[in-house]
């Protein structure tokens, strides 16, 4: 699941408000990054991808993976001619990844630092 364009970070406390409807109880929101029109959430008990499909974006499919299906997951970095970083993450009993992109804007360290906190209990 290739998505194309570029993520840019995303205030998560109005992630929190903006889609309240998607979490659970006393879920919390710890990193949201908006892709075109598609929105990736990282919270405390799963990763959301949220695809909008169509013209309209009208018709949405929530995906959601708990963090204990992801059997591992890689970031690249931003070099200096390629000025995007990658993510990178194996879902078990997938053996292709779900690819991301994001801009030299987003802290690419942080997206691994909240995923190694959930990934790795």
């Amino acid at each position: 699941m290739a998505l194309f364009g570029n993520a840019h970070t995303v205030d998560p406390m109005a992630a929190q408000r903006d889609y309240a409807r998607l979490l659970g109880n006393d879920e919390r929101v710890y990193g949201a990054y908006q892709l075109i029109r598609d929105t990736i959430l990282l919270t405390d008990r799963r990763l959301i991808l949220i695809d909008k499909q169509g013209i309209t974006g009208r018709k949405v499919e929530y995906h959601s993976i708990p963090y204990k299906s992801i059997t591992h997951f890689s970031v690249e970095t931003a070099g200096t001619f390629d000025l995007d970083a990658e993510l990178k993450i194996w879902i078990s009993s997938n053996t292709t990844p779900i690819e991301k992109t994001f801009t030299k804007g987003v802290d690419i360290y942080e997206v691994q630092a909240i995923l190694t906190q959930f990934v790795a209990r």
